[in-house]
């Protein structure tokens, strides 16, 4: 399962936990302007805006799990299982399959508005990369500096919704998710007013009592509760550290820890990386399950007008810096 984020100081930050029990040998990929993206039923796009983000690149072909291009608009694919569910091919739709979807979007447009309008002209079928890779019941959030949709391929269609609160987590569906939240409208971040009873004496005898009743086990509908609360509540300087630390920190709030997920014997799920990306700089930032030192890969250093993709292995082991 997986959380996704967007976090606004002076500029915008835009990431995810990835929670799984494996890995695909995921790199930190950019994709330069002329590389040729190739669709299986729609045109190929010979140039397009420059990408960076998370990517397995499979046969040459970067299967992006989150990304950002260089105009500040950015996207991840969330696991969304039983629910997704991706269409025959349409004769009066363009056919995107969705482990193309990330490069369709990003590769084109600059803004949510401009995606809202394609998607209306959009059905995400039913083919899978290959044998090796077939497809992830995925959904997806969608986000620039100001606004945020989550999109959904359901039985019922493609279903786009506004996402107020700029996060994303897995099932249920998003309008269930958003819903649920009404039940969480007592939580604060100031102390508990006594409503229980005038004639009883309560002892606020705590700090952060405010806030209980906050979700804390790691359910997909808990973490979207627990990662709302903690992003609306955040407050950083506006300078690039203070903005990047308190982003690793609501994705740290909802990260998953080796040996309290267990999806069969001896296989636990773990927040194998949690990213976040300066949208506004194109600067991608990383960390990893045993790795907690930010890593920082910045694509304006690249040739991105480049035809061939680069990449950079995740640095996983744990960086530890000796005082004396």
């Amino acid at each position: 399962m997986c959380t996704g984020a967007n976090y606004t100081t002076r500029d915008h930050y835009f990431g995810r936990n990835l929670d799984l029990e494996f890995s695909y040998h995921e790199t930190v990929t950019i994709t330069p302007r002329n590389f040729p993206f190739e669709f299986r039923k729609e045109q190929t796009l010979a140039t397009h805006h420059a990408i960076i983000g998370m990517a397995t690149i499979a046969d040459g072909y970067p299967l992006y799990y989150d990304a950002t291009n260089e105009k500040g608009l950015s996207m991840a694919g969330l696991n969304f299982p039983e629910n997704a569910d991706y269409k025959p091919e349409s004769q009066d739709k363009k056919n995107i399959t969705p482990f193309e979807f990330i490069p369709w979007i990003l590769g084109q447009f600059e803004t949510v508005e401009q995606v809202k309008a394609e998607l209306a002209t959009l059905s995400l079928v039913n083919i899978s990369f290959s044998e090796s890779f077939p497809l992830s019941p995925l959904h997806w959030i969608i986000s620039d500096r100001n606004r945020s949709i989550t999109v959904e391929s359901v039985k019922e269609g493609l279903k786009v919704y506004d996402n107020p609160v700029g996060v994303l987590t897995n099932n249920p569906t998003f309008d269930i998710q958003l819903f649920n939240l009404n039940n969480y409208m007592h939580l604060s971040k100031n102390p508990p007013e006594k409503n229980f009873s005038d004639g009883l004496d309560f002892d606020v005898y705590s700090r952060g009592m405010g806030a209980i009743g906050l979700p804390g086990d790691l359910s997909s509908a808990s973490r979207f509760v627990k990662a709302a609360f903690t992003k609306l509540n955040s407050l950083s300087g506006d300078s690039e550290s203070e903005s990047i630390s308190q982003f690793f920190q609501i994705l740290g709030s909802v990260a998953q820890q080796r040996g309290l997920v267990q999806v069969e014997p001896g296989k636990f799920e773990i927040t194998i990386y949690s990213s976040c990306c300066n949208t506004d700089k194109g600067i991608y930032y990383y960390t990893t399950y045993e790795n907690s030192q930010v890593t920082g890969v910045d694509m304006h250093k690249e040739d991105l007008d480049a035809t061939t993709l680069v990449d950079y292995p995740l640095i996983k082991g744990q960086q530890i810096h000796m005082q004396n």
